[in-house]
């Protein structure tokens, strides 16, 4: 090889490594955390919209997604974190298409 001599990659030390445990527990919270806001934001709205003069569909399609926000909520503080985004990600979008109607 041309290269110089210094330039190799370091070797990564023990200490350097994230304990999984602590990666685990953060993703459990930052899971459970986006589930609750996103769920109270989703009911607000979805309050917001039926004491207004909004279709029937858009207080519910905010309602559902709120549900689905704090059911990832719920599953994220159990340690589901990849169930619970997807199902973060699914409630968002149909808050969305609820959005979309309004």
């Amino acid at each position: 090889m041309s290269g110089r001599g210094d330039s190799e990659i370091p070797d990564v030390e023990a200490s350097d490594v994230g304990d999984p445990a602590e990666d685990a527990r953060r993703a459990r919270w930052l899971a459970a955390g986006t589930g609750a806001l996103l769920a109270l934001a989703g009911l607000a709205a979805s309050a917001l919209r039926f004491a207004g003069s909004a279709q029937a569909l858009v207080p519910a399609a905010y309602a559902v997604g709120a549900l689905a926000c704090a059911l990832g909520s719920v599953l994220g503080s159990r340690g589901r974190t990849r169930r619970a985004l997807w199902l973060l990600v699914a409630g968002a979008m149909v808050m969305a298409l609820g959005d979309q109607f309004d």
